[in-house]
């Protein structure tokens, strides 16, 4: 995973993990490895986040524990060299992330393309708490109808449950606030290449602080020994 580069491992997935947790730009991460008397470029930070953090995330989904049957889903604003695009969530009834996807449109092809990954990783819930979308209830309802059509087994799908809900919806809302804060000081996305592995990486370590991964318990490591134990 590292062979080959210049900088020690433990320094590469702290400038990596920094990033991805916490306010800081990439100059900001230039600056403070100066202060400790390491010279490294802002861009190779950046080439770092982009290369791990993908490799990163692809190794914590199969580590993560199973989520529950009553799910809120939602989307919210990502903005793009400055244009608005969209984040696609969903949370279980307990606050743990089921699923995201990141789109540059908001219909219904964006939104069964993120339900569809939802179902196909983690199975069929119960209920799904949306607010007033029709477009969400549409893409669940056709989800739904695609599900029984592939079904093999010849018994009756039990349909997906939706409550339209503005209060109940404030749970996904809060949420949302987490990967905001983060995406909120990088002032904007400037490729819409990159933007997809970042806030992967930026859920991945929202997932990690939940304690969403199996190997996360007893006792429960720190964000730098989860991605000691995704690296090892």
């Amino acid at each position: 995973m590292f062979k080959g580069r210049h900088f020690d491992r433990s320094l590469i997935l702290l400038c990596v993990r920094w990033y991805l947790a916490y306010g800081l730009s990439l100059r900001n991460l230039e600056e403070m490895m100066a202060e400790r008397g390491i010279a490294i470029d802002h861009a190779t930070v950046h080439r770092w986040v982009i290369r791990y953090s993908a490799v990163l995330l692809q190794r914590f989904n199969p580590q993560k524990r199973s989520v529950g049957l009553k799910w809120h889903m939602d989307e919210t604003y990502i903005k793009v060299r400055g244009a608005w695009m969209y984040l696609y969530r969903a949370i279980d009834s307990t606050g743990d992330t089921v699923e995201f996807w990141f789109s540059e449109r908001r219909d219904l092809a964006a939104a069964k393309r993120f339900l569809t990954n939802a179902l196909k990783r983690h199975g069929r819930p119960e209920r799904i708490v949306i607010d007033g979308s029709q477009t969400n209830r549409e893409a669940i309802v056709s989800c739904h109808k695609t599900n029984r059509l592939q079904d093999r087994s010849r018994r009756r799908l039990t349909p997906i449950r939706v409550r339209q809900s503005l209060y109940l919806s404030n749970r996904i809302e809060q949420d949302h606030r987490a990967i905001k804060r983060r995406v909120r000081p990088m002032l904007g996305f400037k490729s819409r290449d990159s933007v997809r592995i970042v806030l992967g990486g930026i859920e991945m370590v929202h997932m990690m602080r939940k304690q969403q991964a199996r190997f996360a318990f007893n006792p429960h490591p720190s964000l730098a020994e989860q991605f000691d134990i995704l690296a090892a």
